[in-house]
């Protein structure tokens, strides 16, 4: 699911999840009880533990579980990871509610985490701390992006919806052997296709009455109640209101419709990027003999202007993209020793002091201003 301004809310979640409570256990296997379990020191812990978790995820941005994707934006799941545990430092009162939960189940249960059982029941209360920060950094994010308001339950009520739907369709695609249930769904018995299935395309053509009337369905064939059905009070007064959900259903269609029609802008052809770059050092060496007090800078120098201002974590963003992670021209002091190539855009954007989404939008613009310089100088010289 993708909302303006969110991160967390796709599938690469999973993915972010797994290396977070991976990275989690390793940390904690190297830390003394007696820091987590003393509420006087918990900034202390916090300390220790983003460190200790931070390094370790550092570590695997370059194997194949950190550079999983972790969302159609193009973030891996090792920098989402990162950003969250950033986060994390901001956020004490998650971190605190951790350390609670850790305290009453050591009561219980004692010192549990040095047992085999006890590995799964710390990941889960790891899980549960950075399920609860996503939705807030989102709905943050969200509230950013678009100047609604937007609290972390309602993050939690787009997404329980987009999961609704995409149970439907596929309910609806194998409509002849969930006959009883769709036409349950769709409110009348089926005596042929239902024009309904071709009819849903995406999430914004997902009727409200569609959705309650599936949630009631649940526990006839699922055996347990729907979301808008259970005891809970989270989603009570969804059901009585098909107008709100139309509305939360459209707002994620229309969301995905516009941001999959922008997922090429600013992906750059890697031999168009190459080219540009070579353009780039060729009119270098001439831009820089150009008189430096000019009313109306050309757009080149504009271009190299822009580039050579910047801080080196931003420049190298950009290299990264135009000439790739590891290249011939790049000096040994720019290059992580582990890898010998540049490094992530998590480890740039905390060179740089801003995040990640900060960095990658520079990064474009900057490139956008070297590929308008070149294009013009090439136009200029015709």
């Amino acid at each position: 699911m993708r909302l303006p301004g969110t991160r967390y809310q796709e599938h690469g979640w999973e993915q972010v999840r797994k290396l977070l409570g991976h990275c989690s256990l390793q940390a904690f296997r190297q830390c003394d009880a007696d820091l987590l379990l003393d509420p006087s020191r918990a900034a202390e812990s916090l300390e220790w533990y983003a460190d200790a978790a931070g390094r370790l995820l550092r570590d695997h941005a370059r194997r194949a579980r950190g550079e999983a994707p972790g969302n159609s934006y193009g973030d891996s799941a090792a920098e989402l990871a990162l950003v969250l545990l950033y986060e994390l430092q901001a956020q004490t009162a998650d971190w605190a509610a951790f350390l609670g939960a850790l305290a009453a189940e050591h009561a219980r249960s004692g010192a549990f985490w040095r047992e085999e059982s006890g590995q799964g029941m710390l990941r889960k209360k790891v899980n549960d701390m950075f399920a609860v920060l996503r939705d807030k950094v989102d709905s943050d994010n969200y509230q950013v992006a678009t100047g609604q308001p937007c609290s972390p339950n309602k993050i939690y009520t787009y997404r329980m919806l987009d999961t609704a739907y995409r149970e439907i369709a596929q309910l609806f695609a194998n409509w002849e052997h969930n006959a009883v249930q769709v036409g349950a769904i769709l409110g009348r018995e089926l005596h042929g296709f239902p024009i309904e299935v071709r009819q849903m395309r995406c999430v914004a053509d997902c009727r409200a009455e569609w959705l309650i009337r599936w949630s009631e369905t649940l526990e006839q064939f699922g055996g347990a109640p729907g979301p808008l059905h259970t005891r809970s009070k989270r989603f009570a007064s969804m059901k009585n209101n098909p107008g709100k959900i139309a509305a939360m259903l459209r707002e994620i269609g229309d969301y995905e419709e516009l941001s999959s029609n922008q997922d090429g802008d600013w992906q750059l052809d890697e031999a168009e990027s190459l080219s540009w770059m070579e353009d780039l050092w060729r009119v270098a060496d001439e831009a820089q003999k150009v008189a430096e007090a000019e009313v109306c800078p050309s757009p080149r120098k504009a271009g190299l202007a822009a580039l050579q201002g910047e801080a080196l974590p931003v420049r190298l963003a950009v290299f990264q993209v135009l000439l790739g992670p590891a290249d011939d021209s790049y000096p040994e002091e720019w290059l992580e020793p582990g890898s010998g190539e540049l490094p992530s855009m998590a480890r740039l954007a905390e060179m740089a002091g801003i995040s990640v989404p900060t960095l990658r939008k520079r990064r474009n613009e900057l490139i956008e201003k070297l590929k308008y310089g070149l294009n013009a100088e090439a136009g200029s010289t015709r």
